[in-house]
């Protein structure tokens, strides 16, 4: 039988930083480093994430984490595989997040994808994900995928994961 991998979208799969980055740039004139955002949120980091998150295909136009297509392509193919988000917070993320994966990873059936509120309910042996607050709740091993907003403190006991080579050099 093979492993459960569970894995995020936002911040693993998709990268979020870098949508906020360019938002903010289009709307204040700012452009920020990604360097000096270490040990903050993005809600701390930009002055108007909220109003971008919530906006209407924020979540449609995320870019894509460099190495994460073919990698999960080859996971898809080792473990049983779920994309497992955060969606109902953002209501308008549903349609999006959906969209979104169905153009990137086509590989991916409608059926191994679950939007839910909190991934407590959520049971398998590996999660990646980039949040403290779903990984160590989980039972599984956790993979703590490297963000801005996860650098402070320790990594408890959780893998860390600095790009998808280093999940590649793990899981594959």
């Amino acid at each position: 039988m093979k492993q459960r991998l569970l894995v995020d979208m936002d911040g693993v799969l998709a990268d979020i930083y870098a949508q906020l980055i360019e938002c903010e740039y289009q709307d204040l004139g700012i452009r920020q480093s990604i360097e000096k955002m270490n040990g903050t949120s993005e809600v701390d980091t930009f002055k108007n994430a909220l109003k971008y998150i919530y906006a209407d295909g924020f979540f449609r136009n995320l870019p894509v984490m460099d190495g994460s297509v073919e990698i999960l392509r080859q996971l898809n193919e080792k473990y049983e595989l779920f994309i497992v988000t955060a969606a109902m917070e953002f209501p308008n993320s549903l349609i999006d997040k959906f969209y979104w994966l169905e153009e990137h990873f086509p590989f991916i059936h409608w059926k191994q994808i679950v939007m839910c509120g909190s991934k407590t309910v959520v049971k398998g042996d590996i999660m990646i994900d980039d949040h403290f607050k779903n990984l160590d709740y989980f039972d599984g091993k956790g993979l703590l995928f490297t963000q801005p907003h996860n650098l402070s403190g320790n990594d408890r006991n959780h893998t860390r994961v600095n790009s998808w080579y280093d999940v590649a050099n793990i899981l594959l």
